[in-house]
């Protein structure tokens, strides 16, 4: 199941204390842009587009009353609204505001920027192959789009 041999760890143990140190990078750079980790969250999977709040539910993995406590805040902050769906009359869609826009452009470059140094001491073919290999896990998982890949879109409010 993953065992460490010769010294070195195992995978179970990689994706896990990986895992945490992702959340830690997260976390702090959340703080520091005023955010939550689940405000922070939520404004990076609204930066490819507006959901509607099953599909939100769905994505961050939440209750109905636990996201909608999260999307309340988040407009009383100013950082996303909620307008009505043009396909459900009867359902309503989140969408960044351009202050949430503005937030999360730099909280999400600042993110990728402290990740990205994470691995600062792998060559190029390592952390390509790190990338083919992690990526493989989470498709192969069906790991929601929680964060956008570097080139698959441009931050909100910015082109693609």
């Amino acid at each position: 199941m993953g065992k460490a041999t010769d010294g070195e760890m195992g995978v179970v143990a990689a994706l896990v204390r990986s895992a945490f140190l992702v959340n830690a990078v997260y976390a702090q750079a959340s703080r520091e842009y005023g955010l939550t980790v689940q405000q922070g969250q939520l404004l990076c999977v609204l930066m490819s587009q507006p959901y509607g709040m099953t599909e939100l539910g769905a994505v961050l993995g939440l209750e109905k009353s636990s996201l909608t406590g999260l999307v309340d805040r988040a407009v009383r902050r100013g950082l996303v609204r909620r307008e009505p769906d043009p396909r459900d009359g009867r359902a309503v869609r989140v969408v960044l505001t351009e202050q949430g826009s503005a937030v999360v452009a730099r909280f999400y470059d600042e993110t990728c920027r402290r990740v990205d140094a994470l691995t600062a001491g792998l060559g190029d073919a390592d952390r390509d192959t790190l990338a083919a290999l992690l990526g493989e896990v989470v498709l192969a998982n069906r790991a929601p789009t929680v964060f956008l890949d570097l080139g698959d879109a441009a931050p909100a409010g910015q082109p693609a």
